[in-house]
Protein backbone atom coordinates (compact mmCIF):
# COMPACT_ATOMS: atom_id res chain seq x y z
CA UNK A 1 0.00 0.00 0.00
CA UNK A 2 1.09 3.56 -0.68
CA UNK A 3 0.68 6.51 1.67
CA UNK A 4 -2.10 7.79 -0.58
CA UNK A 5 -3.96 4.49 -0.30
CA UNK A 6 -7.28 5.12 1.49
CA UNK A 7 -6.43 2.19 3.79
CA UNK A 8 -3.86 4.52 5.38
CA UNK A 9 -6.24 6.94 6.99
CA UNK A 10 -5.31 7.52 10.63
CA UNK A 11 -8.85 8.72 11.31
CA UNK A 12 -10.11 5.21 10.51
CA UNK A 13 -9.99 2.81 13.45
CA UNK A 14 -8.59 0.05 11.22
CA UNK A 15 -5.63 2.07 9.99
CA UNK A 16 -2.31 0.45 10.97
CA UNK A 17 -0.66 3.85 11.17
CA UNK A 18 -2.46 4.46 14.48
CA UNK A 19 -0.05 2.17 16.31
CA UNK A 20 2.96 3.99 14.91
CA UNK A 21 1.37 7.35 15.72
CA UNK A 22 0.86 6.16 19.28
CA UNK A 23 4.52 5.13 19.56
CA UNK A 24 5.77 8.39 18.04
CA UNK A 25 3.46 10.89 19.73
CA UNK A 26 3.37 9.39 23.20
CA UNK A 27 5.42 11.28 25.76
CA UNK A 28 8.32 8.83 25.90
CA UNK A 29 8.37 8.08 22.18
CA UNK A 30 8.51 11.73 21.19
CA UNK A 31 11.18 12.55 23.76
CA UNK A 32 13.25 9.49 22.86
CA UNK A 33 13.16 10.33 19.15
CA UNK A 34 14.01 13.94 19.94
CA UNK A 35 16.93 12.92 22.15
CA UNK A 36 18.36 10.68 19.43
CA UNK A 37 18.11 13.39 16.78
CA UNK A 38 21.55 14.75 17.66
CA UNK A 39 23.26 11.37 17.38
CA UNK A 40 23.88 7.92 18.74
CA UNK A 41 23.37 7.28 22.45
CA UNK A 42 23.83 4.34 24.76
CA UNK A 43 20.88 3.24 26.88
CA UNK A 44 21.93 5.02 30.08
CA UNK A 45 22.90 8.17 28.20
CA UNK A 46 19.46 8.17 26.63
CA UNK A 47 17.82 7.56 29.99
CA UNK A 48 19.65 10.54 31.50
CA UNK A 49 18.71 12.70 28.52
CA UNK A 50 15.01 11.77 28.76
CA UNK A 51 14.69 12.81 32.38
CA UNK A 52 11.99 10.94 34.31
CA UNK A 53 11.65 7.87 32.09
CA UNK A 54 11.98 4.55 33.90
CA UNK A 55 14.33 1.87 32.64
CA UNK A 56 11.37 -0.39 31.85
CA UNK A 57 9.46 2.31 29.95
CA UNK A 58 12.52 3.37 27.95
CA UNK A 59 13.20 -0.26 27.04
CA UNK A 60 9.58 -0.74 25.89
CA UNK A 61 9.68 2.52 23.96
CA UNK A 62 12.92 1.61 22.19
CA UNK A 63 11.57 -1.82 21.24
CA UNK A 64 8.42 -0.27 19.74
CA UNK A 65 10.38 2.38 17.84
CA UNK A 66 12.86 -0.21 16.58
CA UNK A 67 10.02 -2.44 15.40
CA UNK A 68 8.49 0.53 13.56
CA UNK A 69 11.78 1.13 11.77
CA UNK A 70 12.52 4.46 13.46
CA UNK A 71 15.41 3.41 15.71
CA UNK A 72 18.36 1.15 15.01
CA UNK A 73 19.82 -0.89 17.86
CA UNK A 74 23.49 -1.80 17.49
CA UNK A 75 24.58 -4.45 19.99
CA UNK A 76 28.29 -5.18 20.07
CA UNK A 77 29.59 -8.39 21.64
CA UNK A 78 32.12 -6.74 23.95
CA UNK A 79 32.66 -7.29 27.63
CA UNK A 80 30.57 -5.69 28.99
CA UNK A 81 28.20 -5.64 26.01
CA UNK A 82 27.80 -2.27 24.31
CA UNK A 83 24.43 -1.26 22.86
CA UNK A 84 24.02 1.95 20.91
CA UNK A 85 20.80 3.47 19.61
CA UNK A 86 20.46 5.79 16.64
CA UNK A 87 17.74 7.00 14.34
CA UNK A 88 17.14 5.41 10.97
CA UNK A 89 16.56 7.74 8.01
CA UNK A 90 12.81 7.44 8.62
CA UNK A 91 13.36 8.12 12.33
CA UNK A 92 15.41 11.21 11.49
CA UNK A 93 12.59 12.59 9.35
CA UNK A 94 9.96 11.91 11.99
CA UNK A 95 12.15 13.26 14.82
CA UNK A 96 12.80 16.45 12.89
CA UNK A 97 9.10 17.09 12.59
CA UNK A 98 8.53 16.24 16.25
CA UNK A 99 11.30 18.60 17.32
CA UNK A 100 9.64 21.42 15.39
CA UNK A 101 6.46 20.74 17.37
CA UNK A 102 8.37 20.40 20.65
CA UNK A 103 10.16 23.71 20.07
CA UNK A 104 6.87 25.38 19.15
CA UNK A 105 5.23 24.18 22.36
CA UNK A 106 8.26 25.14 24.46
CA UNK A 107 8.36 28.59 22.90
CA UNK A 108 4.68 29.24 23.56
CA UNK A 109 4.56 28.08 27.20
CA UNK A 110 3.92 31.57 28.54
CA UNK A 111 0.75 31.71 26.42
CA UNK A 112 -0.24 28.17 27.41
CA UNK A 113 0.21 28.91 31.12
CA UNK A 114 -1.78 32.13 30.85
CA UNK A 115 -4.59 30.25 29.09
CA UNK A 116 -4.52 27.56 31.79
CA UNK A 117 -4.75 30.20 34.52
CA UNK A 118 -7.70 31.90 32.79
CA UNK A 119 -9.43 28.53 32.35
CA UNK A 120 -8.90 27.53 35.97
CA UNK A 121 -10.00 30.95 37.26
CA UNK A 122 -13.17 30.83 35.18
CA UNK A 123 -14.05 27.47 36.69
CA UNK A 124 -13.39 28.35 40.29
CA UNK A 125 -9.74 27.33 40.48
CA UNK A 126 -8.22 23.89 40.44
Amino acid sequence: MEATDPAYDAFSRKCPSRNTLEHVTGRWGALTLGALYDGTLRFNELRRRVDGVSEKMLSQTLHALERDGLVHRDARPTNPPRVDYRLTPLGTEVAGRLLALIHCVEGRQDEVRAAQERYDEARGGR
